[in-house]
């Protein structure tokens, strides 16, 4: 399988997630959590570590974070599952933290990993759970 240049795996993640958006979640119907939760907890935190890696590894023009806080306000959570959200995308960002200083082949195949993954999540989170 041929490897995407990071640049454009970005620009898909970005297509992907706003497909999230076009499709929308209707998360105020639930009074629990909703069937995608653990999922999307999922993609916030890799996104929280992408926000970290990316500027440690290459120069980019995606704002990881700003990309978290759009798919949380879309999907409309209640303050606790905001919470935890927002928690997830904070324990992706310092896992990172806590290993890597400068950019290093490790920390810059961790982030390709994370790329592919996040592209994966959006894409399941679209398929499964969009209206």
């Amino acid at each position: 399988m041929r490897t995407l240049p990071a640049h454009r795996r970005f620009a898909r993640i970005a297509f992907t997630a706003g497909l999230l958006a076009f499709g929308g979640f209707s998360a105020r119907a639930y009074a629990i959590d909703p069937p995608y939760q653990a999922e999307m907890e999922r993609l916030i935190e890799v996104l929280g570590s992408l926000y970290f890696l990316q500027p440690l590894c290459e120069a980019g023009q995606e704002d990881w974070r700003a990309e978290a806080s759009d798919l949380i306000a879309l999907d409309q959570p209640v303050d606790e599952r905001r919470q935890r959200l927002v928690g997830a995308f904070n324990a992706g960002y310092e896992a990172y933290a806590r290993t890597y200083r400068s950019c290093t082949p490790s920390a810059h195949e961790a982030m390709e990993r994370l790329l592919i993954e996040a592209e994966h999540a959006a894409r399941e989170l679209n398929a499964d759970f969009t209206e």
